[in-house]
């Protein structure tokens, strides 16, 4: 089906503000015991994306990057590796070759990122591209302009688009609609739903680009949205919060959110993703805290 049909009869979900607002607190004054604190800690670097895009990137950086995904500290023993190291589409044959032989896949931003402010027959370019140099996953951000205008049609045609360039290649898509800069609640839902309505593998809050990026209230609507669409098509869709992530106890609250709203089904990097580089270090932080009872400083950690 096509952009125009698959919109045919769609209607916004609208949010229940207070009852989310009610939820994330329930879900943030809840205890975790320590085994199950351990569990969540591994998990949680497990699914984070390691992330550099800068202008200033080298490959030398993004080896650097690839790593520390690969051994996150070389004198913890039995500690995941992160899911995957996300690059500009030029830097993903560095991060394809240093990563060969682990499980760490290769993610490209792509599609104009991270305005989307493009045609799609350069995006569509960029995709291909990227997909060429070795990528295992694509990172596209929606045009933002379009959505705002209510031009929902555009918006939808482009992520199925992409998406089927990007299947064809047996490569997987995750959606940013970039919350911050969306507006409410209620247009998030709206964008999510939107998404949606494509199956990507993925939605995916933020570009880490602007202020505005990840927070509990917004990720708690995307997933119910997940969810809501799951129940109707029984299609499972992934989540990844990005940007402004990057202590270890937000890290298992999300977690708890995911596994509320959506299940244990989703907790693992094949379906939620952590984009937050800074992350890494607090969650190895912890880890070690359980592992030896006390705190290492932070210079044992490398800095991202």
């Amino acid at each position: 089906m096509n952009a125009a049909q698959l919109l045919v009869g769609f209607k916004p979900t609208p949010v229940d503000l207070l009852g989310v607002n009610d939820r994330i607190t329930r879900i943030k004054s809840r205890s975790i015991k320590s085994e199950a604190k351990l569990q969540g800690l591994q998990m949680a670097l497990n699914m984070i994306d390691l992330t550099t895009l800068e202008g200033a990137d080298t490959p030398n950086k993004v080896r650097q990057l690839c790593y520390k995904a690969m051994h996150p500290h070389d004198q913890m023993n039995g500690i995941p590796t992160v899911a995957a190291v996300c690059v500009f589409p030029t830097l993903v044959r560095t991060a394809k070759e240093a990563l060969k032989g682990s499980n760490v896949k290769v993610a490209a931003v792509s599609t104009y990122f991270p305005s989307g402010q493009s045609t799609i027959e350069i995006k569509l370019r960029e995709t291909q591209y990227a997909i060429g140099e070795g990528a295992d996953e694509i990172d596209m951000v929606i045009s933002r302009r379009e959505f705002l205008q209510g031009n929902f049609e555009y918006v939808l045609d482009q992520i199925i688009q992409i998406k089927q360039l990007c299947h064809k290649n047996k490569v997987r898509l995750k959606v940013i609609l970039e919350t911050g800069e969306i507006g409410s609640l209620d247009e998030v839902r709206k964008a999510s739903d939107i998404a949606l309505l494509a199956n990507p593998d993925f939605i995916k809050t933020s570009t880490g680009k602007i202020g505005q990026a990840a927070n509990m209230q917004v990720t708690l609507v995307m997933l119910q949205a997940i969810w809501d669409h799951y129940q109707k098509t029984g299609v499972q869709v992934g989540m990844k919060p990005a940007g402004g992530i990057s202590d270890a106890k937000s890290a298992l609250h999300y977690l708890m959110i995911v596994k509320e709203v959506l299940g244990p089904e989703w907790l693992s990097n094949k379906w939620f993703r952590f984009g937050a580089s800074r992350l890494a270090n607090d969650v190895l932080m912890q880890l070690a805290k359980q592992e030896s009872g006390v705190y290492q400083a932070p210079q044992y950690f490398s800095k991202d």
